[in-house]
């Protein structure tokens, strides 16, 4: 079912009075300031910015919960159900049942969804942990690649890597992950910018608040490095689990617009505060509104009973579902930071969407770019499957193009699109576009082409990336690509492929989800080198079959 979209800003409507003899008498009015919002995520997005929430798929079915979450916020982050344990219980077997429920959830009722975590040093399923060096290493690279696979288009922002720091002297912490080599958060990112281009990409960390600690600075010095380096970096979330033992400290503000200066969004990811004190909660929330790339805030849990740390009664609303004080502080900072010009104009509609290169799980859209004239400017799109009552979002792209994935064979798809711009206003819906996906199959046998087209160099390694792999005139259900490593190099991360390595000669092999192509149709994989200073040989002799 398509809907218009519009604004959430109310405007005030001057009136006129009738006299009995017809002649219109005017009538001064003296108009109050336009209306404060009265729930949170309605505030938040005055400034462009989310208010949302921790949701548990097992809270789901208590209508309580439901309405407090539903009301005040416009952002969901899955409590636990997205991380490994839950997602991968078994390597290879992927359970998104829970994790699903929660998104599901969130789009339905009309909420953007966090995606946490990927990469972690707790929570690991069993077989994980059993795991050590080269073999933990893909796995980690799998677990990426599976989970984001099956979200791909379709979440906002994603924790790549989470608490990675120790907790003191400003280095990493000693993990499993740790040991597989100190390049293990780099193949992170870079694994996940390669599986879903659409997705901010996050580092995420508690006790990173305060600018004066090492931890702290820690996590700064690798942002910029990365940065400096082209690793694909987009955000930082600050937990900012503030207590006793971690109290909110007025440089938090410093923290902010220091990690936004190296050109990453800031978001505050897991907000909850000892005692709920209005007055901080106040000065947290101000932080992030003094700085334009602070883009955001959930609370880690809805009331204090679902709280992890329940005994601090640390949420805005208390286990009967009661508005605190500290609501009201949180709400009076969001409509302090309205903007006074706020943009309530959708982009115009976009085009009728063309649908090309159709396969048994995807197929190609372009359709004619919208326009934005409310300031805000032209975000995006969003692109869906009509479906009835209830339709699903298939994809966002930040152009007029978008390659839908994870399709299902033999099915009639309609599909159409809306654009969305910086305030999250919704055009009005494009027309439908009808196709139908193919029934599989295809010619094993069929011819590809591997071609290295990126490569980033330091003195001491590189990366290349992607390697592109395309099939020819037929449907190639596999790929195998080799070529030849120079003497002395040697490859210390991948991601996208399984890679074996027997002298200077390296085959990289499909992965599990990008081994059937249609044909003409391209996937891409990459990898990282360490090589002797100074030796600025590369690969060469790719080929593909």
């Amino acid at each position: 079912m398509r809907t218009n979209g519009f604004g959430g800003f109310r405007r005030m409507v001057a009136a006129g009075v009738v006299g009995l003899a017809g002649a219109i008498a005017p009538l001064t009015l003296s108009l109050p300031a336009e209306a404060a919002e009265t729930t949170l995520g309605a505030a938040a997005a005055q400034s462009g910015r989310y208010f949302g929430t921790a949701i548990s798929a097992s809270k789901l079915g208590e209508s309580a919960y439901t309405t407090i979450a539903n009301r005040e916020f416009n952002m969901v982050t899955a409590e636990n159900e997205m991380k490994i344990d839950a997602t991968e219980p078994n390597r290879g077997q992927f359970n998104f049942t829970n994790a699903d429920r929660v998104y599901n959830w969130a789009v339905q009722n009309g909420k953007q969804v966090r995606g946490h975590t990927l990469a972690w040093h707790s929570q690991q399923p069993g077989w994980m942990q059993s795991l050590s060096g080269s073999t933990l290493r893909q796995a980690m690279i799998d677990h990426i690649n599976g989970v984001m696979a099956h979200y791909k288009g379709k979440i906002y922002a994603w924790d790549v890597v989470n608490e990675a720091y120790a907790d003191s002297g400003g280095g990493r912490r000693d993990s499993n992950l740790q040991r597989t080599g100190n390049d293990w958060i780099e193949v992170a990112f870079r694994t996940a910018r390669t599986a879903d281009p659409a997705a901010k990409l996050c580092y995420n960390d508690y006790n990173i608040d305060n600018w004066t600690w090492e931890k702290t600075q820690g996590v700064y010095n690798m942002v910029r490095d990365f940065k400096s380096r082209g690793v694909p970096i987009d955000c930082v979330g600050l937990q900012a689990h503030f207590n006793s033992g971690s109290p909110y400290n007025s440089n938090f503000r410093t923290t902010i617009s220091s990690f936004a200066a190296l050109g990453v969004d800031v978001q505050i990811t897991e907000l909850d505060i000892q005692g709920a004190s209005p007055t901080t909660y106040a000065n947290v929330v101000n932080d992030c509104l003094a700085v334009a790339r602070c883009t955001g805030i959930t609370t880690w849990g809805v009331r204090d009973s679902d709280s992890w740390r329940s005994g601090d009664t640390p949420l805005l609303f208390d286990g009967s579902g009661n508005k605190k004080p500290a609501y009201t502080s949180v709400l009076n900072a969001l409509n302090g930071g309205t903007n006074p010009n706020p943009d309530t104009t959708p982009p115009s509609t976009p085009g009728t969407p063309a649908a090309s290169g159709v396969t048994s799980s995807g197929a190609a859209l372009t359709w004619t770019a919208s326009t934005d004239s409310g300031g805000s400017g032209l975000a995006g799109y969003n692109v869906y499957r009509e479906q009835g009552a209830t339709d699903t979002l298939l994809g966002q792209s930040s152009t007029n193009s978008i390659t839908l994935t994870g399709l299902t064979a033999a099915t009639q798809y309609q599909v159409y699109v809306r654009a969305r711009d910086g305030a999250n206003n919704l055009s009005t819906a494009s027309s439908t576009v009808t196709f139908t996906t193919t029934s599989g199959g295809g010619n094993p046998g069929g011819s590809c082409t591997a071609a290295p087209t990126t490569q980033t160099q330091w003195q001491t390694g590189y990366v290349i990336e992607p390697v592109r792999v395309t099939a020819g005139a037929s449907a190639i259900s596999g790929w195998t690509v080799t070529f030849t490593l120079p003497a002395g190099h040697t490859i210390t991360g991948s991601w996208n492929t399984q890679l074996t390595v027997s002298g200077q000669t390296v085959t990289a092999r499909n992965a599990a989800h990008n081994g059937s192509l249609g044909a003409g149709a391209a996937t891409a994989f990459g990898f990282q080198v360490s090589r002797p200073g100074g030796d600025t040989s590369v690969p060469s002799g790719y080929t593909c079959a």
